[in-house]
């Protein structure tokens, strides 16, 4: 069930400073309402993105432009991980909860995940490792890319 209480915790900005602070090599890309993190300033399959708007989804599921100092992070991440996280998600999950991953609105069939609003422990113990996952995911694919290419 949604609540309007806000779990304390990290918000947009301090999210953004902590992936920048640990991955100074991140390409970003800003726009109103979104901020997108990539290794590749001409590629954007990206490894998170952090929205404070439902202008990029259908239908407003998550309630993120009516409710203030309300934002998503998504994170690409592998199958396994997608399935340990939200694979027992109901079929139709509450997009708009507080602290809770849950498979992403629109591109969950891209493998992404998603989560409004984390707190402090969630943060830490839970989304973080999986940003690292997402960072190293495409880490590890432009490093073969690159290889391939120079091979």
């Amino acid at each position: 069930m949604t609540t309007d209480v806000l779990p304390t915790g990290p918000g947009p900005e301090a999210i953004t400073a902590d992936i920048l602070e640990r991955y100074p090599e991140t390409d970003t890309i800003s726009i109103p309402g979104a901020t997108f993190f990539s290794l590749s300033e001409k590629h954007f399959p990206n490894c998170v993105t952090i929205v404070t708007t439902d202008d990029f989804d259908e239908g407003w599921p998550s309630n993120l432009t009516a409710r203030a100092g309300v934002f998503r992070v998504n994170i690409g991440v592998g199958r396994e991980t997608f399935e340990r996280v939200v694979g027992s998600v109901e079929a139709e999950p509450d997009y708009a909860e507080f602290d809770r991953f849950l498979p992403h609105p629109v591109y969950a069939k891209h493998l992404w995940i998603s989560i409004l609003n984390p707190s402090e422990s969630t943060y830490r113990v839970m989304v973080w490792p999986l940003i690292e996952e997402a960072h190293d995911r495409l880490a590890e694919a432009k490093a073969r890319h690159r290889e391939a290419s120079t091979a």
